[in-house]
């Protein structure tokens, strides 16, 4: 009776925020609360399980996300390592909200089971409102929900920290989560694990994106770390043929600047480059003396030059 009670003063509390718009102005979480209320007609008193996708659309939705499930499993398995002892459980999602895929201890199955948290279960804002997926994926940047800042009365008593992960062409494809199932957990602790959460979904939003450039060079931007996953695909010419998401907000770049790729100097710099014929000549030479530890003869044949040739070359170009 006293949980009830509980749920109901939570209920209550969503619905007179929610209908506030003032608190929805200055708050992510009464935003949250009232797209929940009133854009997707959930009621936060509602006792009704998480749904769950069939074991085909499951399948269906693994198989849309492609390598990555395959590039993330490595960084999945070290976050669990450090909070899986700690009550939490692993997930990540495709941009649905659709748990693709779970870590968890044995010891926490029969609770997360209970509450939802498992493969297959849709944990999108429409479905279960304001939750760590959903909102993670309505807002599409990190967020924590901490206990009763969920919307429906009966998730509260778990904390979800969630961070969104981008393909290589910018768009949103998955949501990684940690969710927490111990009383215990202060919000600072819970902001450490969310700050872990965010260092897992770049590293994989990063592999996924070199993945996706095999034969590129990859050019971390500055701010790389802090923003997002800041990184360019470079080609042999080096013209800028990719670009994450966060590289692509912060450097000003879209799919049509990428269809007629332009040269990183220029890019990075943030101005057309003088176009120079003699450095150009002048970096060619220096890397092929280079790779011939300072053979001119192999550096000529390197070059489809002729020894002479070559020295003549160095001279106008002051190399010694």
């Amino acid at each position: 009776m006293v949980a009830t009670q509980k749920h109901l003063r939570h209920a209550d509390r969503v619905r007179e925020t929610a209908h506030s718009k003032t608190e929805a102005a200055r708050s992510v979480i009464a935003a949250s609360w009232r797209r929940s209320l009133l854009h997707h007609g959930l009621k936060p008193e509602s006792e009704h399980a998480a749904e769950r996708v069939s074991a085909a659309e499951l399948a269906s939705a693994r198989e849309r996300m492609g390598g990555m499930l395959e590039i993330a499993q490595p960084t999945l398995d070290r976050l669990f390592r450090t909070v899986g002892d700690a009550g939490c459980c692993v997930l990540l999602t495709d941009a649905d909200g659709v748990v693709v895929e779970r870590l968890g201890m044995a010891s926490d199955d029969a609770t997360f089971k209970d509450w939802g948290l498992w493969t297959g279960a849709v944990w999108s804002e429409a479905t279960e409102g304001t939750n760590g997926i959903g909102t993670c994926i309505a807002e599409q940047r990190p967020v924590t929900i901490y206990r009763d800042q969920h919307f429906h009365s009966r998730n509260t008593a778990m904390s979800c920290m969630d961070a969104p992960i981008y393909d290589h062409k910018g768009e949103l494809v998955a949501a990684l989560d940690v969710s927490s199932c111990r009383e215990s957990h202060t919000e600072g602790f819970v902001a450490l694990i969310a700050t872990a959460v965010g260092e897992a979904a770049r590293r994989i939003e990063s592999d996924t994106f070199r993945a996706a450039f095999p034969g590129a060079r990859i050019v971390m931007c500055p701010g790389h770390g802090h923003g997002g996953a800041m990184l360019l695909a470079v080609d042999k010419d080096d013209l800028v043929i990719g670009a994450t998401r966060a590289a692509r907000k912060a450097l000003g770049l879209s799919e049509a600047s990428l269809d007629a790729p332009l040269p990183a100097p220029d890019i990075l710099n943030g101005r057309v480059q003088r176009a120079d014929l003699e450095s150009a000549e002048r970096a060619e030479v220096r890397r092929a003396l280079a790779r011939t530890n300072g053979n001119v003869s192999a550096a000529a044949v390197m070059l489809g030059v002729g020894r002479a040739t070559l020295y003549r070359r160095m001279k106008r170009l002051g190399l010694s």
